[in-house]
């Protein structure tokens, strides 16, 4: 009957993505094209759009398409119709769709491709369900030589049920990949790739907090600043004694001028808790037309210097030290390109009625896209990841700006590792910098983009204080 064909199909679609999301692409393609070429309707239609979408080239598909058509009939179809009968189907469905006991089964986990110095490491970061709640995160080299693990308990957040356990176990999950991936490509795991350091399996504690683990690695300092010429101070005008003056507020830290469009001062001394940046700010940015009027701001919180947006126009950007997530929609920039990472939209490639496909270049599996924004807000060149990445640079790249002096041939790469996006600056000399989004501490050396003016942080308070 129709209506059980329909209801068929309803569960047959429901497996194919649940298969898909494991990663078993080509199960989920042999139940869209069996079940799509049950019936030469719209369902089925629907159904094989699924399938051609997932892998344009795939036989089944064809075959089922052929079906469909009227054109004949394929041997690997049928085989595949004996596979996934409606029972087995829906028995998958079932076991999908069960409870499992103690209310809790294992997360779906992450596995990914990383290249680093020229050579391919896998990171695969699995839950190991309620039985034995923790986390295993995986580096592998050359040959599945098992390079660094990773192992965290949860137990104490085993009690939990339902989405309040699968909340803390993907984000936890999240954070410990990204550990993995952050050392890897920061290079402290360049003694234990060459052997020189042990690697094995390391027990971590608490949830993962991939940023302080950084700082507690001394990476994010690893690059000490440039020495810079002391200040040269015009000496003061002489006062009369009748006319005290106020005493000075010592100096805090110090914007070193790297780049600007402009005329002014090299070295900008800051003295207060709280000082303004801008066309109109406390810290002067002259002749960039791309500044707001107060443009960001800085502040001494606790002895620690924080910057933060101030609502400017162009928003203000900072130079990432390590591998850094990005969001759909958020903007970053490598020499003088503003880039965009948007997620790529849902695929409307069904037939029509008849049906007819429309015809495209083909398709390649990929989640994102990143896209350059001109001057005034239009789009400018797009690419379309292949695969996982996206590489920005002067030469042999994917967006590739030959005339822009500030970009490195391979300057920075864009990556989906598994599921979160992650950018990362490939050592290039003039950095890459993300915008800003909430209130971020600084540290010496730290750069800044306010408009297409460059500054260099030197934090002057800390060292003050040291040697009291």
């Amino acid at each position: 009957m129709a209506s059980d064909l329909s209801a068929t199909r309803a569960v047959a679609s429901r497996v194919a993505a649940h298969l898909v999301g494991k990663g078993q692409r080509a199960e989920a393609i042999e139940i869209l094209a069996v079940w799509a070429s049950a019936a030469n309707d719209a369902e089925g239609h629907g159904l094989l759009a699924e399938a051609l979408r997932h892998d344009p080239s795939h036989a089944l598909a064809k075959a089922a398409f052929s079906t469909m058509e009227g054109i004949g009939q394929d041997a690997g179809l049928e085989a595949a119709r004996a596979k996934w009968t409606a029972e087995v189907v829906a028995g998958l469905d079932k076991e999908q769709r069960k409870p499992p006991a103690g209310g809790w089964q294992a997360e779906v986990g992450y596995n990914n491709n990383v290249k680093y110095k020229d050579n391919i490491y896998h990171i695969q970061t699995e839950d190991s369900g309620a039985k034995r709640p923790h986390i295993i995160t995986h580096l592998f080299a050359d040959g599945g030589r098992i390079l660094k693990s990773f192992k965290r308990s949860y137990a104490e957040h085993a009690a939990l049920t339902g989405t309040a356990l699968s909340d803390i176990v993907r984000a936890w999950m999240k954070g410990q990949h990204k550990e993995m991936f952050i050392l890897l490509r920061s290079g402290a795991l360049d003694g234990v790739i060459a052997g020189k350091e042990k690697g094995g399996m390391e027990e971590r504690f608490g949830a993962p907090d991939p940023d302080a683990l950084m700082k507690k690695d001394g990476k994010a300092d690893a690059k000490p600043a440039e020495a810079q010429p002391p200040a040269v101070v015009a000496a003061p005008e002489p006062v009369r004694p009748s006319a005290p003056v106020a005493p000075q507020l010592p100096i805090r830290a110090r914007l070193h001028v790297i780049r600007a469009l402009g005329d002014g001062p090299v070295l900008h001394e800051l003295r207060g808790d709280e000082i303004t940046l801008g066309a109109a700010g406390d810290v002067l940015i002259a002749g960039d037309r791309f500044v707001s009027g107060a443009h960001a701001r800085l502040k001494f919180r606790d002895g620690k210097l924080e910057l933060e947006d101030a609502g400017s126009f162009n928003g203000t950007y900072l130079r990432i030290r390590q591998p850094v997530e990005l969001e759909w929609g958020d903007t970053f920039i490598a020499g003088d390109q503003l880039m965009t990472v948007e997620q790529n939209p849902t695929p409307n490639d069904g037939p029509d009625a008849y049906p007819t496909y429309f015809y495209s270049s083909p398709k390649w599996p990929t989640t994102f896209r990143v896209s350059q924004a001109w001057e005034g807000g239009a789009a400018g060149m797009t690419v379309v990841a292949r695969g996982s990445t996206v590489q920005v640079g002067r030469a042999y790249s994917d967006l590739c700006f030959p005339n822009d002096f500030w970009l490195n041939d391979a300057h920075c790469l864009v990556e989906d590792q598994g599921g979160f996006i992650m950018l990362t600056d490939l050592g290039s000399r003039g950095g890459t910098f993300v915008k800003v989004k909430e209130p971020t501490r600084l540290v010496t050396g730290d750069e800044l983009l306010v408009g297409r003016t460059r500054l260099r942080v030197e934090i002057v308070q800390r060292q003050s204080q040291a040697s009291a």
